[in-house]
């Protein structure tokens, strides 16, 4: 993915947020500060056109970082201002009452 190629798009399971300590398969590390937090957690990924490990290193070229670390410090500022929201709290209200919080998900196993 060059500059100013679409975003490119992957679908993200339950698994992914939950804890690497379950032995589970997890597609992308991004969503892993929510599992030790109860606040919610915004991601900014940077892609590859092949799978990468998050750990590795040289994956991630400078311009695509500068790309991503500018979308974040105006996304921030738009946030702290008032102008932009990442969640529409109805709908998460809804989604709490449907399902709860899930916050089970966020431990290592659960034991029967």
């Amino acid at each position: 993915m060059g500059h100013g190629s679409p975003p490119a798009v992957f679908a993200v399971t339950t698994q992914d947020i939950t804890p690497y300590a379950n032995d589970l398969y997890h597609l992308n590390s991004i969503l892993q500060p929510a599992t030790v937090t109860d606040v919610p957690v915004v991601g900014v990924a940077i892609t590859a056109e092949t799978a990468v490990p998050g750990c590795a290193s040289g994956a991630s070229h400078e311009v695509d970082i500068e790309v991503a670390a500018r979308f974040v410090v105006e996304a921030s500022k738009a946030y702290t201002a008032g102008k932009a929201k990442f969640h529409d709290q109805e709908e998460f209200d809804r989604l709490v009452r449907l399902y709860g919080t899930l916050s089970y998900l966020q431990a290592p196993r659960r034991v029967k």
